[in-house]
């Protein structure tokens, strides 16, 4: 069985993720997504609520479980026996980042966690989460860049009435 995790912290997901979510399912007999408890962020949602939401948004894909993990994503991986992580890319820019990520955790993990890069379909490619927050902060609308229930769950968050 061919399994992967695709790493992220997903706050909030957005149809960039969610693109790379379904095209890796197509590919992988099994994929988890696994939540990343950041402490060095603050974010939006809590680690629970971000594995609820993609539960919701994946609930159509039955190849596809929502984790969570903090820490190193090669300890998680080892624990999970993953030997592959997805990852996606957006530009150029994100390729300079992921690849020494990639890199690293390839050497750290002792050759055992490779990684694999799926560029993000070209109408999502302008998509961050950091935007999508700075958008909805705003009251700017997100219903391209985000399904309409994660919408409502930001605006919600920022006391914006929509």
């Amino acid at each position: 069985m061919k399994r992967a995790v695709y790493p992220g912290s997903f706050d909030p997901v957005t149809f960039g993720h969610l693109d790379i979510i379904k095209r890796a399912s197509e590919i992988f007999d099994s994929l988890t997504v696994a939540v990343l408890d950041n402490r060095a962020k603050t974010p939006l949602f809590s680690v629970e609520e971000r594995v609820k939401i993609l539960e919701e948004a994946t609930k159509d894909l039955p190849n596809v479980k929502v984790d969570s993990f903090s820490g190193l994503l090669i300890d998680y991986a080892a624990a999970n026996n993953f030997h592959v992580a997805v990852r996606g890319l957006r530009a150029i820019t994100d390729f300079e980042y992921e690849l020494q990520i990639a890199q690293t955790n390839k050497e750290l993990s002792g050759g055992k966690l490779d990684t694999i890069f799926l560029t993000t379909g070209l109408e999502y490619s302008y998509l961050s989460s950091s935007s999508v927050k700075e958008i909805a902060s705003f009251g700017g609308d997100v219903s391209k860049c985000v399904p309409e229930f994660v919408g409502d769950l930001i605006y919600k968050k920022y006391n914006i009435n929509r």
